[in-house]
């Protein structure tokens, strides 16, 4: 698969830099922390929109809209941050993982690659956005894509080292019973950054670089 993002070489504001403009440094770093702590705390609660397939110990959650929101709109590291606050607070007791479930447990195991992988695809669209990706549909869609296959590719693979299945029996229960509604989280998230700039008065020709 052949991937096409247009891109600017150099790193240019996300929306969350939109909250910090014209701050002080204290009040920034303030800024920064409630929008990671805010970012996890979205993506928990999204993955209490969770529905139990009978076949597969992956649910399905509402978790990816709130990983591709978090990446884009707060950028590389407060979106890897967010990520790994809600990996890091999920194990340790927040019962914030799908079906308000904690730790590291028998019930989170199989799944547990997702949750690396969501890490990884926050981190990869935030990167993106910092790039422009965010401003524009054409930009966005395939931002969404890439962000998800990381999830994809890591969740799969940990899910078929974890039940002993081959890599085909593998993307039957942790890829093929959910592409279809990620591809509507991922169009839903690519449609909301462009409008979102808009509204913010920030469009592609308003973006500045750091």
């Amino acid at each position: 698969m052949s991937i096409s993002i247009p891109l600017q070489r150099s790193r240019v504001p996300v929306l969350a830099d939109l909250i910090a403009a014209r701050r002080d440094r204290a009040t920034r770093i303030a800024w920064d922390i409630a929008l990671v702590i805010g970012a996890a705390a979205l993506v928990g609660a999204l993955a209490q929109i969770s529905i139990k397939l009978s076949f597969t110990p992956v649910p399905i959650t509402g978790q990816t809209l709130g990983v591709l929101l978090a990446g884009t709109s707060l950028g590389l590291r407060r979106g890897a941050a967010a990520l790994a606050l809600y990996a890091v607070a999920g194990v340790a007791g927040v019962p914030w993982f799908a079906g308000h479930a904690s730790g590291y447990t028998s019930q989170t195991i199989p799944s547990f690659g997702y949750i690396i992988g969501f890490f990884l695809a926050a981190a990869l669209c935030g990167f993106l956005a910092e790039r422009g990706a965010d401003r524009s549909v054409l930009g966005s869609v395939p931002a969404m894509i890439a962000g998800e296959i990381v999830m994809y590719a890591v969740g799969v693979a940990w899910l078929a080292v974890d039940l002993h299945v081959s890599a085909g029996k593998a993307i039957s229960l942790g890829f093929t019973p959910f592409v279809i509604g990620d591809a509507i989280k991922a169009a839903i998230a690519a449609l909301l950054l462009p409008a979102a700039w808009k509204l913010a008065g920030r469009g592609r020709s308003g973006a500045g670089q750091e």
